[in-house]
């Protein structure tokens, strides 16, 4: 990982850049250099002064040593300052600048129109806490996804490397998490589709070029703990998500654009209280919402025309919590409510038997049978579980067939792919469906509202305490509508740390 000190400072560069208006037409920032194997190209950042002296642009470039100049991106917006003011780039000017950034970042979204109505904010500066650190992450994931779509070959991979090395350090995720909470919700879904577009990219490339360089898995997630609610969010492009099991042979071209251009989101929230009682102390924690997602990540009609169509997606196939005290001093007991079942749903089971047989100048044969009988099934199930002071929560998805297997480790028979009246086929659009109609799944506290109990010692109360939150997802494929024996499972693992006082 890249040391915290070779972090690019694109920050304090604009900060001085008053000289440009002075002596010099433009100024260059390096923002990936040169390397052994191609020791004559950099990546810049330039910032250049028009015919106006008030108005300058920005623009991300690769210098060669033979002064040839590739332009890859150019900011759509000029920056008006004050070539008089001794510092014509005040934090103001920088903030408005940042949002620009953020703004053409957002433009290479696939999906925009569904946020056409949300208003990028322009705050004060005094109102943004570590304005440096966030801009500096801008600045290096504009970078980012400008090499992903513009850069020449020959230098992608290894600006996209450098990229990524600063990209997923601890520095930067604090800033991103930082800038989506200025943003704001919807904003931040799309900031994150974006740039996972951009990873999914890179993936398919490298693996398409067999790459001996392995990409950091780009999991984002952080977590919040405030007003007596902790919650989780995540996102993870579903092409850098660990395969556990897949058929042989593999799915053809367009199935795997369907598969590969989607990206998991996902959402946890718990509700917490502190009582404290005459000799000891309880820690309640209960089951807010629990929320899955599958998003594509491409706009409709590209997923059409190079893919199976946007039904054809992975599903959530297993889901486990693990909730753990991280310092257990104090600690007496942990006690979990019992396991629970979705609510039953019907099924109808079909067997048929039918035959003839007409051979010239015979009375024939003809042989007919049906047997029809109704089962109810439980497509999700809810447990729970204490290893130590650890809480356990498992949402597992079975098979609504006649024996219902757990969905995440078992692959589904070519009868129940071929039979339109499988569970599995049509998933998004039944009534009784297990997903939502997008393709995701929701447990709430009405349904799921069981809590974890921790009982302590009173020598804890005043404390700030923490506790981890691990978790595990499978994501599964099988067939929907497109003919296919094609199946796989993915997996993604996730920690965050969250806090409580106990008061």
């Amino acid at each position: 990982m890249m040391s915290e000190k070779k972090f690019p400072d694109v920050f304090a560069w604009i900060q001085n850049i008053p000289q440009i208006t002075r002596r010099t037409t433009s100024l260059s920032f390096c923002i990936c250099p040169s390397t052994s194997d191609f020791p004559n190209s950099t990546l810049n950042l330039i910032a250049q002064k028009s015919p106006n002296p008030s108005v300058l642009t920005f623009s991300i470039i690769v210098q060669s040593n033979n002064h040839s100049t590739l332009y890859l991106w150019t900011t759509k917006q000029d920056l008006n300052i004050n070539p008089n003011s001794p510092n014509p780039f005040d934090e103001q000017t920088i903030v408005s600048l940042l949002f620009n950034f953020v703004e053409s970042i957002l433009t290479y979204t696939s999906n925009s129109s569904n946020y056409s109505t949300i208003k990028i904010p322009n705050p004060d500066s005094s109102k943004i806490d570590g304005l440096k650190d966030i801009f500096n992450a801008v600045i290096l994931t504009l970078s980012f996804i400008v090499c992903v779509y513009e850069a020449p070959l020959y230098l992608r991979e290894n600006c996209l490397n450098t990229l990524k090395n600063h990209l997923v350090t601890c520095h930067a995720r604090q800033a991103t998490i930082s800038l989506m909470k200025l943003l704001g919700s919807n904003l931040e879904e799309q900031w994150m589709r974006t740039v996972n577009l951009a990873f999914t990219n890179w993936i398919i490339e490298q693996l398409r070029c067999e790459s001996t360089k392995t990409t950091t898995t780009p999991l984002f997630s952080y977590a919040v703990s405030a007003y007596g609610l902790w919650k989780v969010q995540l996102y993870c492009p579903v092409e850098a998500m660990e395969v556990e099991r897949s058929s042989n042979p593999t799915a053809d071209s367009r199935l795997l654009f369907s598969l590969k251009f989607n990206q998991l989101e996902g959402v946890m929230q718990f509700n917490h209280k502190v009582v404290v009682r005459d000799k000891w102390i309880d820690v309640i924690v209960k089951i807010d919402n629990i929320r899955y997602d599958v998003i594509k990540l491409v706009n409709e009609r590209l997923m059409s025309r190079r893919g199976a169509g946007e039904h054809e997606k992975h599903f959530p196939s297993r889901i486990s919590l693990q909730l753990t005290p991280t310092l257990q001093t104090d600690f007496i007991s942990v006690s979990v409510s019992k396991s629970s079942n979705n609510p039953g749903r019907e099924f109808e089971v079909e067997r048929s038997i039918e035959g003839s047989f007409d051979p010239p100048n015979s009375l024939g044969l003809r042989v007919a049978g049906r047997e029809a009988s109704t089962m109810t099934m439980t497509p999700w199930k809810f447990e729970q579980s204490v290893l130590g002071y650890t809480a356990n929560l498992n949402w597992i998805l079975y098979d609504s067939s006649v024996g219902g297997r757990e969905v995440f480790s078992t692959k589904p028979s070519r009868f129940s792919i071929m039979s339109p009246r499988s569970w599995f086929k049509d998933r998004y659009a039944r009534a009784y469906r297990s997903f939502t109609r997008r393709g995701g799944v929701i447990f709430a506290g009405d349904e799921y509202g069981e809590s974890v109990v921790w009982k302590m010692g009173k020598g804890a109360l005043g404390r700030t305490m923490e506790w981890e939150i691990k978790g595990f997802i499978w994501l599964t494929y099988w067939p929907n509508k497109y003919k296919t024996f094609y199946h796989e499972t993915r997996r993604l693992e996730f920690t965050q740390l969250l806090n409580l006082t106990i008061a």
